[in-house]
């Protein structure tokens, strides 16, 4: 079980506001999450780098006392790293109305726990298809599940970046959380929206199976995101299962 993660400002961005944490718990169990910080350049960065702080410092406190599982791992560590976010962007009034986008994936063997707030999305990808775990917490989501946008309208959509949940927006956090099983030969495949806006699911597909050495799929992928102008900050992680 391998992970690998890239991250960059993109062409457009002058700050990064995307974060990302990969930690190896041990030789079948391991953790990776992105964020997507918002709430303008300095405040932004805070939130997402904030957020994956804690829930990675949460989540391996708690993982190392043996005493919880893995959904219970997940929500608490996700609580914790809401409340920090939020506290912050009530006290602090360079933060004030902060939050971030979370998605991570706890893998333990043959089963995986995959939790998000916001836009960043996870994909399993198998031999033979790609598959989105995750539903946008999104304006233009919303719309395409009402039925009064198709997908292809949802990406080039003036605003497919609002989103309608953020970790830290609030007090409370009712994160999604999906639990699945998984196999040998199949990976997950986080991202923000800076990738999954320019580059589709077929390509990615495509890149992780037959592009080239996986190990380098993550830079391959963002690659394709600068030339075609990459307008947002890209973050890519990819965890073998």
């Amino acid at each position: 079980m391998n992970m690998w993660g890239i991250t960059d400002r993109g062409v457009v961005r002058e700050e990064n506001q995307d974060a990302y944490a990969l930690l190896d718990l041990s030789d079948r169990q391991q953790l990776a999450v992105v964020c997507d910080g918002m709430g303008g350049a300095r405040a932004g960065n805070i939130a997402s780098t904030m957020a994956v702080e804690e829930f990675s410092n949460v989540f391996s406190e708690l993982w190392n006392t043996g005493e919880r599982k893995g959904q219970e791992l997940m929500q608490t560590a996700a609580a914790r790293a809401n409340e920090a976010v939020h506290h912050r962007s009530v006290a602090d009034s360079g933060c004030y109305g902060m939050g971030t986008t979370m998605v991570a994936v706890y893998l333990d063997g043959k089963k995986a726990m995959v939790l998000n707030e916001g836009d960043s999305r996870a994909y399993l990808i198998t031999p033979e298809t790609i598959f989105q775990v995750t539903q946008d917490h999104s304006l233009v989501e919303d719309l395409v599940r009402r039925g009064e946008l198709t997908p292809e309208q949802a990406r080039i959509h003036p605003n497919k970046n609002l989103i309608t949940r953020a970790l830290g927006a609030e007090t409370n956090l009712h994160a999604d959380l999906f639990e699945l099983d998984v196999e040998p030969g199949q990976y997950f495949l986080l991202c923000s929206d800076g990738l999954s806006n320019v580059v589709s699911e077929q390509e990615i597909l495509y890149e992780v199976l037959h592009g080239g050495p996986v190990e380098q799929c993550c830079t391959r992928l963002l690659e394709i995101a600068i030339k075609r102008g990459a307008p947002d900050n890209v973050t890519v992680v990819l965890v073998e299962c």
